[in-house]
């Protein structure tokens, strides 16, 4: 281990992976360690004696729930928005080749205590059950100018600089209603909270139109795709694509201590009183803990069924969306449904998960709403974790740190702490702009 490197990543989560996997394709010299004996970290996938363990304290979960090794169940529950930048990122590395992925069946919003599909075209706002007849007419005129805005064609912008109008004078100037606002900004656009109507408007148009260019790709009721065997297969995959470019991997490495120079900055990684040098170094948050702030807290409630979650059209695997509005809330709550048509669980078992921003002090009273939407429920686990950002500055000590995980069902906050990580230790720009075929390719 006594060498030098370019970079040392500390964890093997999927945002570390990527990063390990993309520096290695770069030409630079990488060792990835983790202190765990898996990969994962904090997006790791858990088989049912594994869950059993973590959450019950024994490791005999009742023998009515199936095959312990035929569960997959995701810590970071995330789906991968088809056209999106995890999606580009896999292309770009050739990591589609270790991946299998299979298109998500359904795509919802939660609307004054029902579950409807989240309609992304002028012709799906037509039929959509979610808006009265003059309301959908507004709202097809509002997704013929989002489908036809191009950022390049003047003509396309019917008079509007979206750099400086906001996405709130946008709106108004097509009447639509509050509800429609809803489900555009948050099941449509997957902005956090409502604090995007006054900022300007490009990010989310270009937002709705990912979202409906994702729809496209694959024809089937969601914008999103899963990988077979849950998202522990992505971790790995970078981990294979990182050790393929010369990248060394040490998993099971206790304490991991960052070493600093009399400036104050990394200069290598020590482990079992071997120290290995390095001009960077890449970690999660629980490897620097001085170096990050708490902001906040995530409740998730994993839930084990027999039955897909009511009023999704018997979807094998789903998103739902509930607004903060609808629930008189700050932040969004996320419901995620996966089962066994994406080998996470045996025959006719689903696994679903209720996920939210902690806003109160009882966080398991706060998943409720999202819970008693899924119907009859063979188990559910309850957990919290903190969301860690850095404060440190990464020119002063050379220790890059990612941030934690938030609440969403889909990966594109993940993304963007990637590339920006990837930006500042490289000094360039991620290409991102590939072939996305490929993706159709490795996709059912």
């Amino acid at each position: 281990m006594d060498e030098d490197y370019d970079v040392i990543v500390l964890g093997t989560g999927l945002k570390e992976c990527i990063l390990s996997g993309l520096f290695s394709v770069d030409g630079l010299k990488v060792l990835h360690m983790d202190r765990n004996d898996y990969y994962g970290g904090e997006s790791t996938s858990l088989n049912l004696n594994q869950l059993w363990k973590r959450f019950r304290g024994s490791d005999t979960p009742p023998e009515s729930l199936g095959a312990s090794k035929e569960y997959n169940v995701d810590m970071i529950p995330k789906f991968i928005i088809a056209n999106g930048g995890l999606v580009r990122v896999l292309i770009h590395t050739d990591v589609t080749k270790y991946l299998h992925f299979k298109a998500v069946d359904g795509s919802f919003v939660y609307n004054k205590g029902k579950i409807y599909k989240v309609p992304a075209t002028d012709v799906e706002a037509l039929k959509s059950p979610l808006m009265g007849l003059f309301e959908k007419r507004r709202a097809r005129k509002f997704f013929i100018f989002v489908q036809d805005y191009e950022e390049n064609d003047p003509k396309s912008h019917e008079g509007l600089d979206l750099t400086k109008v906001t996405a709130r004078e946008v709106i108004s100037k097509y009447g639509l209603e509050d509800d429609t606002i809803d489900f555009i900004g948050h099941a449509l656009a997957l902005h956090l909270d409502d604090s995007y109507l006054d900022q300007p408007a490009l990010d989310f148009v270009k937002r709705m139109k990912l979202y409906a260019d994702s729809l496209a790709r694959f024809q089937g009721g969601s914008p999103y795709i899963y990988p077979l065997y849950g998202l522990a297969e992505l971790p790995q995959s970078f981990a294979r694509l990182s050790a393929v470019y010369g990248g060394t991997y040490m998993l099971n490495k206790p304490e991991c201590k960052v070493e600093f120079d009399e400036s104050g900055k990394a200069i290598g990684v020590t482990s079992e009183g071997e120290t290995a040098k390095c001009k960077k170094v890449v970690c999660d948050p629980s490897y620097l803990p001085n170096k990050v702030k708490n902001v906040g807290k995530v409740a998730r409630a994993i839930c084990i069924m027999s039955h897909p979650i009511p009023l999704t059209s018997d979807s094998h695997s789903a998103q739902v969306i509930l607004p903060q509005k609808q629930l008189g809330r700050k932040s969004d709550m996320y419901l995620f449904c996966c089962s066994y048509a994406h080998n996470v669980a045996p025959q006719g078992k689903y696994i679903a998960f209720v996920s939210a921003e902690v806003e109160t002090d009882n966080p398991e009273l706060e998943l409720k709403p999202g819970i008693d939407l899924l119907g009859p429920i063979d188990e559910i686990f309850y957990e919290t974790y903190d969301r860690y950002v850095p404060t440190n500055t990464m020119e002063d000590d050379n220790c890059f740190i990612s941030t934690s995980y938030d609440a969403t069902t889909h990966f594109e906050t993940t993304v963007q702490d990637v590339i920006a990580i990837y930006g500042e230790i490289t000094g360039k720009t991620l290409d991102l702009s590939v072939d996305l075929s490929a993706a159709s390719a490795a996709a059912e």
